[in-house]
């Protein structure tokens, strides 16, 4: 995966929105529905390509996740580019493409733009609903219901004790050769005035299940199951507790993914590629 496009190629961004209840995911797997699959096909088509132009996204999101504000980058020939003219290349996508995804921006890239390496933090809302008689029917596809009252204070004071940078072993589905170091920039929440419970969680970049993990954490602490201090316990521990449980992905939604000024994105992808470590941690993964 290289930061500049081959010669030849335009680097092109793309900004684009999901809803994942359609979709094993965003990577493409063989025999399942995904969102990479989709897109790529539907750029094979509108440009007329004999083949596949593949896609590298800012956060490969997971089953049933959905997104508004994801990001990707597609390198494509010349004159493949410039055949598509101002906007003709959205209007063609819009379609193409099925109504569970769009695309809502395609631009040329400025120099070392990568979608993945060059983003600075993601950010994910989860969305939950505590009232007795459940989720709003017209919500129930992105918001879980937990059937016992949330503290909203107390999620916040177990979630402040999460903030800045550890290892998230405790709260990831292990990958062989990847990090589990993350450093945790913001994790909040609000009661919204229709009484959705809504939270924030920001990070350079998450581990296979981090999120919906914090949240099952969380939410254990927000209806009395656990103290606030619980998850900063099993966070230090850097083991997975058996109390601590994924939470389904309909809740989960990526928001929003940050880049630096574009003469900061090769220093930035140079960063995000080194092996990470935390002081005084032996043999933590990088």
């Amino acid at each position: 995966m290289t930061d500049e496009a081959p010669t030849g190629f335009t680097r092109v961004r793309l900004d684009l929105a999901y809803d994942g209840a359609g979709f094993s995911g965003w990577a493409r797997q063989a025999g399942r529905r995904t969102v990479q699959e989709e897109i790529e096909e539907a750029l094979r088509v509108v440009t007329r390509s004999p083949g596949r132009y593949e896609l590298t996204v800012a956060g490969r999101t997971d089953a049933g996740v959905h997104a508004r504000g994801q990001v990707a980058h597609v390198d494509l020939p010349d004159e493949v580019w410039a055949g598509q003219g101002k906007g003709r290349l959205l209007r063609r996508l819009a379609g193409r493409l099925p109504h569970d995804v769009r695309v809502w921006r395609a631009e040329p890239a400025p120099p070392y733009f990568n979608a993945r390496f060059s983003a600075v933090w993601r950010r994910y809302a989860y969305r939950v609903a505590d009232h007795p008689g459940g989720v709003d029917p017209l919500l129930r596809g992105h918001v879980l219901w937990h059937n016992w009252p949330l503290d909203v204070a107390a999620m916040n004071e177990a979630s402040r004790l999460l903030l800045g940078e550890h290892d998230f072993a405790a709260f990831c589905r292990r990958r062989e050769g990847a990090t589990t170091i993350r450093a945790l920039g913001d994790l909040r929440w609000e009661r919204r005035a229709d009484g959705v419970v809504e939270g924030t969680v920001r990070a350079d970049a998450f581990c296979h299940n981090m999120v919906r993990a914090l949240v099952g954490a969380l939410l254990f602490v927000g209806d009395g199951h656990r103290p606030p201090d619980w998850p900063a316990r099993v966070l230090a521990a850097r083991v997975r507790d058996s109390a601590v449980h994924v939470v389904r992905p309909h809740g989960l939604t990526l928001e929003e993914v940050a880049y630096p000024p574009d003469g900061e994105l090769a220093a930035r992808n140079a960063q995000a590629r080194r092996r990470r470590t935390l002081a005084g941690a032996e043999g933590a993964e990088g």
